[in-house]
């Protein structure tokens, strides 16, 4: 008789998890996905109505939740909340901003807004997860939702595309410095998903032809389309993977 291999278990039942912008669009997807598979999850965002109506859902569909207001720009404060209750075993870090405008009307105030979100605040939030994991001596996955803009180029997104080009940079500096610990660091990439940030593009005909164009699938993505693949990373499946992305993007990066 064959000793068949067994699949590695895609639950996450015991863990704990951080979800950033968790109140809307992919972030609660995410939330609702990790729950679904059993972790107990905090969501994080700035607007403490929303996030007790995604608690309140999780928790009518069976799933465990709490909720944590703050605004993560703010690195000090950000850090006190994670020290104060966590270790978080996963983090999936959703917040996220774009100021599209071509290169040469770039204004400082909006780069500075979205390198503050997205690469700063990204940044120093992750590594709170990692110190608290650290200390507490246990492994962990920490993810970043990212974008296929961290690959390629995009039309009017210069700031963007750096900041989630940087993403990408920084997720396999850490990945290298916390692998001896046992914490995996990777990112998911999606395409545009239909989601009331990304309804902002879609909504213009000429973007959304384009888009079509670039998607060899066909279609715009989904936020269930990214639900698999952050529970993917967060579990056990994922334990030899790290250091890397999981592009979600229809075959736009492809070519």
């Amino acid at each position: 008789m064959i000793d068949l291999p067994q699949t590695p278990s895609f639950r996450l039942d015991g863990l704990r998890a951080l979800v950033t912008g968790a109140s809307s669009g992919i972030g609660l997807g995410a939330a609702a996905a990790l729950a679904g598979a059993g972790a107990h999850v905090t969501l994080v965002a700035r607007r403490q109505a929303e996030l007790d109506a995604v608690a309140e859902a999780i928790r009518a569909a069976g799933g465990q939740a709490q909720t944590l207001a703050l605004d993560i720009t703010d690195i000090a404060v950000t850090a006190d909340a994670v020290a104060a209750h966590g270790p978080f075993d996963i983090l999936v870090n959703s917040a996220g901003l774009a100021r599209h405008a071509p290169a040469l009307d770039t204004t400082p105030e909006d780069y500075d807004a979205v390198m503050g979100l997205n690469l700063r605040a990204a940044h120093f939030l992750t590594r709170a997860v990692a110190r608290g994991l650290i200390d507490a001596g246990k492994p962990g996955s920490l993810i970043t939702i990212s974008s296929q803009m961290g690959h390629v180029g995009g039309p009017d997104r210069s700031v963007y595309c750096a900041s989630k080009h940087a993403i990408e940079g920084m997720t396999k500096a850490m990945a290298l410095e916390w692998a001896p610990h046992g914490i995996r660091v990777n990112t998911v990439c999606p395409t545009f998903i239909r989601t009331p940030l990304g309804e902002q593009t879609l909504k213009d005909p000429a973007k959304k032809a384009w888009i079509l164009s670039k998607i060899k699938l066909g279609r715009v993505g989904e936020i269930a389309d990214i639900m698999g693949p952050v529970v993917f990373l967060a579990s056990p499946a994922a334990a030899l993977i790290t250091g890397t992305h999981l592009l979600v993007d229809g075959g736009w990066t492809a070519e």
